[in-house]
């Protein structure tokens, strides 16, 4: 009986400009338009979890005797060039940019409101 190998990781991360807990909006795919929080990123795939997006249902078997099987909704990841980060205050959805203060500290910045986000 052959065994399934396992999906070889990139040896090396991706730098991202979404961080964990930040409110992005997606921009393709079957959800596009909604907004949610995400809830962690995978940097060496380059993916985001986004809570309430791209939702995959499970089935469980019972695992105990006397124990029932159930259905389990979670989120799948969704890759992180189809999110943009989103402004709460404006409504609306942009780029990020970095920009370095004059302490010398990186801050993020959003390209249409200028609102600072770190």
């Amino acid at each position: 009986m052959a065994t399934a190998t396992p999906k070889a990781k990139p040896a090396e991360r991706i730098k991202m400009r979404v961080k964990k807990g930040d409110t992005v909006q997606l921009i393709s795919g079957k959800d596009k338009g909604k907004t949610g929080e995400v809830l962690r990123t995978l940097p060496y795939e380059n993916r985001v979890v986004v809570q309430g997006i791209n939702l995959r249902t499970r089935h469980v078997k019972p695992t105990q005797e006397g124990e029932s099987g159930r259905i389990v909704t979670e989120e799948a990841s969704v890759h992180a060039s189809n999110v943009m980060l989103y402004s709460s205050s404006k409504q609306v959805a942009s780029r990020v940019e970095i920009v370095v203060e004059k302490d010398g500290t990186k801050k993020r910045r959003l390209k249409k409101t200028g609102e600072i986000l770190d």
